[in-house]
């Protein structure tokens, strides 16, 4: 690479850097004078989509941050919100998608180590993952391969460093061919008075670097993760990071040594852009400078540049502020570990930041432009509408019997058996899992305490296209429903908004409904959002991917042996449905995959009538009344109760009502739950179900081991729940194979 000193800096460059005319104007009036390479580059950085929010900053406002239990809100590594017994659960969803698609077992894997340094970063001891994934169409080119290489690089990663992955989901769409989503939440547990930030502060304090030496691996890869894909996707590569999920174990066990003591002032993970994300946000939240030698930085490559250095994306790295005189002491710590450590730099009070190279400054800029003066813009977007109801309702003369329909859509890749994914994951490593994945939520004890937490994530991308606002809140309803049927109390989520590119009008459009939605649905709920992320220009060539909101929650279990599961448990044990069942057909996963029509508006949601059902499980659970408990949402009664029927007992259900059998069996009414209990708890829920204004059927029993439905008296499915496990255990492995 040519001399930062010598190269012209010429529009094209500028183009490249994808740096608008009218930004690099603002550059050149910050400055006063031309930006050299390194300048230019990091600049492209931090004004990048990717970490600026440039085009979401404006809507993400409505978001609310604050309640009773919150320590830290957006604007760290990651929120941290209190459970009592002076013990904080930090967590935080981030995406890696552009990297998963050119890449995929990398993509993922670097998904995970980034986000698990987000949350020890902040002091916090990792517990659990899940992922949150979205493919395209099975058949669709190099989708069989982009599927086992995410798999394989969430498990890698995951089981290496010894987290388990829990829970997540999994969702296929045409609309994602082009464009995948691999999301991913980490899940960690610290003490209050021993949570950490990234805020340098102390002129004079020492810089110091820790972990992984740099390499070329990454360069640009916050800018190609701010912009849409074209033909010439594949030959990104080498903006991709590579992981070693055992250098991030050694890594994260050195970060928790040393912050037990107090000799750190700071500490920041570099993720996206590196160096310079890590030690520029650290400096605008200390309003402070610093000052860092390049020369310094543990390289792995030789010949490397300061542009190279300060736009690495090298995994499994740290930046700390030390007091100074203590710098030795947090490097002992790191090199115990096998870990390297060097002191680059310090902290200086100017509020620029100087680098140096070869005892040449290479870059002098100053913080404010770059981070908290980053552009904000405020773009044109329309409002989008919910899609028209479909007149005249669903037309089912044709249609499938309801049986067939039921195997139809319990093969299928959105709602067969997840056992081929969940095998590849240890999700019980570490053997604080309660409940892994195939619950509504997943379950963690927490050592030394009788509490627990219950983790979820969700969103249904059909709903959130059909009507933006309300899938969205519907996505938070969901996560909570999910919470509540273990027992659960929800606390506050995380989010991932995936759109495609928010400079159309209809896309940006798409996602201020959908924070409107997220930020109602909060509000009702009294969960906060404390952290986040955004992921924008998922689209390839004009096609985007479907609007994907997805909520991560957490949520608190007082007494964690209290844990009420999905599957039916006693022989015997009355089967009832809270909430009420509409024709709400539209948008479901009965029309897209029995009558393949994807149109109609989504369920309507009434989400007081939703946080009282979430309040009755909750409170049921916690008083003992109830054997299982699980919501239904994708594929509506009939699929949730086959899913109840998950260890093997069978169920007698009768149900009374005016809706024709099919729209009974598979609406996507919202607020609803499956539960059972045993005979002598009848009275208890009943009682507490009226009081909270919650509708409730009793159904039938827990009997024998076949899945017998009938509607107004009249059979309408009656199957062996082998017949039914064996098609959609199944379903996924067979889809695999098919596609090789």
């Amino acid at each position: 690479m040519a001399s930062t000193s010598t190269l012209e800096i010429t529009p094209e460059l500028v183009d490249e850097h994808g740096i608008t005319p009218e930004e690099y104007e603002r550059i050149r009036a910050a400055l006063g004078r031309e930006p050299n390479l390194v300048e230019l580059g990091i600049f492209s950085a931090l004004w990048s989509e990717h970490c600026s929010y440039k085009s979401s900053k404006v809507f993400l406002r409505e978001f609310p941050t604050k309640g009773p239990r919150v320590l830290q809100g957006p604007g760290e590594n990651a929120g941290a919100v209190d459970i009592g017994e002076g013990l904080a659960v930090v967590f935080k969803m981030e995406s890696h998608n552009h990297p998963s698609f050119i890449e995929p077992y990398q993509g993922a894997a670097t998904g995970v180590g980034g986000i698990l340094r987000d949350v020890f970063t902040m002091g916090a001891r990792p517990i659990a993952l899940l992922d949150p994934l979205f493919f395209g169409r099975p058949e669709a080119p190099r989708m069989h391969a982009l599927v086992d290489g995410v798999v394989r690089g969430v498990g890698g990663y995951g089981n290496c460093i010894g987290i388990p992955t829990v829970g997540g989901s999994v969702f296929f769409h045409p609309a994602y061919d082009q464009n995948i989503l691999v999301n991913v939440m980490a899940v960690g547990l610290v003490k209050h008075d021993r949570i950490f930030r990234a805020k340098a502060s102390g002129i004079g304090n020492p810089v110091l670097y820790a972990g992984s030496k740099t390499g070329r691996d990454g360069i640009h890869g916050a800018s190609m993760a701010s912009d849409s894909f074209d033909e010439g996707s594949a030959e990104r590569r080498p903006t991709v990071q590579v992981g070693d999920p055992f250098v991030e174990k050694l890594l994260l066990e050195a970060v928790l040594e040393v912050l037990e003591g107090d000799a750190v002032v700071a500490i920041q993970d570099m993720g996206a852009a590196g160096l310079t994300s890590s030690s520029f946000e650290m400096c605008a939240r200390g309003d402070v400078g610093m000052r860092l030698d390049l020369s310094k930085v543990p390289m792995r490559e030789t010949g490397m540049t300061p542009y190279e250095l300060m736009l690495s994306e090298s995994q499994e790295r740290m930046l700390l502020v030390a007091h100074a005189g203590r710098e030795e002491e947090v490097a002992a710590v790191f090199r115990k570990w096998g870990v390297d450590v060097a002191v680059i730099g310090e902290v200086t009070g100017t509020s620029r930041m100087t680098l140096v190279f070869g005892g040449e400054v290479v870059a002098d800029l100053p913080i404010g432009p770059l981070v908290d003066e980053a552009p904000v813009y405020t773009r044109p977007f329309v409002t989008i509408d919910s899609k028209p109801a479909i007149e005249g309702g669903i037309a089912l003369d044709g249609a499938p019997d309801d049986l067939t329909a039921l195997k139809t859509l319990i093969a299928s890749p959105n709602l067969c058996s997840r056992s081929w994914i969940t095998e590849q994951y240890d999700w019980s490593v570490r053997t604080d899992t309660v409940f892994g994945p195939g619950h509504d939520a997943a379950v963690m004890r927490i050592k030394g305490s009788r509490k627990g937490l219950a983790l979820t994530a969700d969103v249904n991308p059909r709903f959130v296209m059909a009507d933006p606002q309300r899938g969205a809140s519907h996505a938070v309803a969901e996560a909570v429903l999910n919470l509540a049927c273990v027992g659960a109390e929800p606390l506050a989520l995380t989010d991932c908004l995936n759109f495609g590119n928010p400079e159309r009008p209809e896309i940006l459009g798409q996602l201020a409904a959908a924070v409107k939605g997220i930020s109602v649905a909060c509000s009702v709920f009294e969960t906060p959002v404390v952290s986040g992320n955004v992921s924008l220009y998922n689209e390839t060539e004009g096609s985007g991917i479907l609007p994907t909101p997805t909520v991560g929650m957490v949520g608190l279990l007082e007494d964690v042996s209290r844990a009420v599961p999905s599957a039916f448990r006693s022989e015997g044990d009355v089967i009832a449905l809270f909430g009420e069942t509409k024709d709400e057909l539209g948008a479901s996963a009965y029309l897209a995959t029995v009558l393949g029509r994807e149109e109609g508006t989504c369920p309507g949601l009434d989400l007081l009538a939703a946080k009282e059902v979430s309040r009755l499980l909750v409170e049921l659970s916690r008083d003992g009344f109830l054997s299982s408990a699980h919501d239904l949402s994708e594929g509506g009664f009939a699929v949730s109760l086959f899913e109840c029927t998950s260890a093997g007992r069978g169920a007698e259900v009768n149900v009374q009502t005016a809706l024709l059998p099919t729209i009974f069996l598979y609406s996507e009414s919202a607020s609803r739950a499956l539960v059972s209990f045993p005979a002598a708890h009848s009275r208890n829920v009943l009682e507490a179900a009226k009081r909270r204004g919650v509708a409730t059927t009793l159904l039938g029993r827990v009997a024998g081991e076949s899945l017998r439905i009938s509607v107004n008296q009249e059979p309408v499915i009656d199957v062996p729940v082998s017949e039914l496990r064996d098609i959609s255990q199944s379903a996924f492995a067979k889809l695999m194979e098919g596609n090789a």
